[in-house]
């Protein structure tokens, strides 16, 4: 490999790899804070915030991929322009054709790389996501409950909040619950708290030593009970297994069927995942050619508007793959057009580019 070659590749490595590494911090620190907040809200288990968030940066790990490779070039493109490398390179024999070579090096196999991620660790990635949140749900209210913490259920009909145990014997410690059906609002406090299952599945939350006071809205009615043992019912035995339940309801998304699936399904949903799917290493090749013809700048000349043009390049094609998938996935696009007309497009459009920036002017005649 040339001096040329090797440099070239050497930068935009260099150049992926601080961009791909700021892009997934900022991922992972907006994703954590969005998954804490929901488990502070009882939606997920604080225990498994860092699984989910591994598995939902897998998910993403396509578009950080393709970005990342884009800004790479279009960088490194740009800084040779901007401190004039380029003339020292077009003075040795060289022009912006040889450039596809190097560029190719690097995008190729992070085309590879996204084409995996696309087409194994995220559909997987999404089923795990998947039935970790349908078991979720499928627990029982007091399984939900965490000590210290609100939790609701039923639409906010119930609301549980509990302490630790104050015995090893219990599960629950004080609890506090508060109910809402048509007629009465009703809010109960117990000692302590504790489950039992009955022969038919059902499952009860039976409290322990507490009071319950009612309350009619709109009226002076009011009744107070104390008790010593009190069951609340959770849930129905269900017909299937939680676990088999949760795995089918998430392998019915589209996102998470495996592409040998999603081609067995031959539905139009399931074609728009397809053409994503394939759409994403194809992107990233495209737009890593793209980022050539983009990056060339002249160094005397502001860069600020050449770059914003090549973002909204950038994002007018990926927003186009996504206005191609919708219309798939509505039966308006057939799928053998839309998997290959955007980027055909794209791609025409890198030649026209290039062809401009390779055009040499004539010059002006002297006026007389």
């Amino acid at each position: 490999m040339s001096l040329f070659k090797r440099s070239v590749v050497s930068e935009i490595t260099s150049h992926g790899g601080v961009v791909f590494s700021t892009l997934l911090i900022v991922w992972v620190s907006v994703l954590l804070v969005r998954l804490l907040g929901e488990a502070a809200a009882g939606n997920i288990g604080a225990n498994v915030v860092m699984g989910l968030a591994a598995l939902s940066t897998i998910t993403a790990m396509p578009i950080i991929l393709l970005v990342s490779l884009f800004i790479a070039v279009l960088t490194t493109v740009t800084r040779n322009y901007r401190e004039s490398e380029m003339v020292v390179w077009f003075a040795s024999g060289l022009s912006l054709t040889d450039w596809l070579k190097p560029v190719l090096t690097v995008a190729v196999p992070v085309a590879v790389v996204a084409a995996w991620f696309t087409m194994v660790a995220a559909p997987w990635s999404y089923r795990q996501i998947g039935e970790y949140r349908d078991r979720y749900e499928q627990r029982s209210d007091l399984s939900k409950v965490t000590a210290g913490q609100f939790v609701e259920s039923e639409g906010g009909r119930r609301v549980f909040f509990a302490e630790d145990p104050a015995q090893p014997n219990q599960d629950l410690g004080v609890v506090f619950a508060r109910l809402i059906d048509p007629q009465w609002h009703s809010i109960i406090t117990a000692h302590s708290a504790h489950t039992e299952v009955m022969p038919n599945g059902d499952r009860f939350v039976v409290l322990d030593r507490g009071h319950r006071y009612d309350l009619k809205l709109g009226t002076p009615e009011i009744r107070l009970v104390n008790f010593e043992h009190y069951g609340l019912r959770l849930e129905s035995r269900s017909s299937k297994d939680p676990i088999a339940e949760a795995k089918e309801k998430a392998d019915s998304s589209s996102k998470a069927r495996t592409t040998r699936q999603l081609v067995v399904d031959n539905t139009a949903e399931s074609w728009s995942q397809v053409m994503w799917r394939i759409s994403m290493p194809l992107a990233a090749l495209n737009l890593a050619l793209l980022a050539i013809p983009l990056g060339a700048v002249n160094p005397r000349l502001g860069r600020s508007g050449d770059l914003l043009i090549a973002a909204l390049v950038a994002m007018l094609y990926m927003n186009l793959i996504n206005l191609s998938r919708a219309w798939i996935g509505d039966g308006k696009l057939s799928f053998g057009l839309g998997v290959w007309a955007i980027h055909a497009l794209v791609l025409g459009l890198f030649a026209l580019l290039l062809l401009h920036r390779l055009r040499v002017k004539a010059p002006k005649p002297d006026k007389p």
